[in-house]
């Protein structure tokens, strides 16, 4: 279970970062917060993830 968070962790990073950087070459500084916010989420859990794996 371990090892699908981590994905999920990265796959969350990786989605925001692009929705950011893609909204703000057009203009959209809504749609980039909200890919900001996403990256940040992936960040969180992957924070998370290690927290997890130091104490087993």
């Amino acid at each position: 279970m371990s090892t699908r968070e981590k994905a999920k962790a990265q796959i969350e990073q990786v989605a925001g970062k692009a929705v950011r950087k893609a909204a703000h070459a057009v203009g959209k500084e809504t749609i980039a917060a909200k890919g900001a916010a996403l990256e940040a989420r992936g960040k969180a859990r992957n924070v998370k993830e290690k927290g997890k794996g130091t104490f087993r």
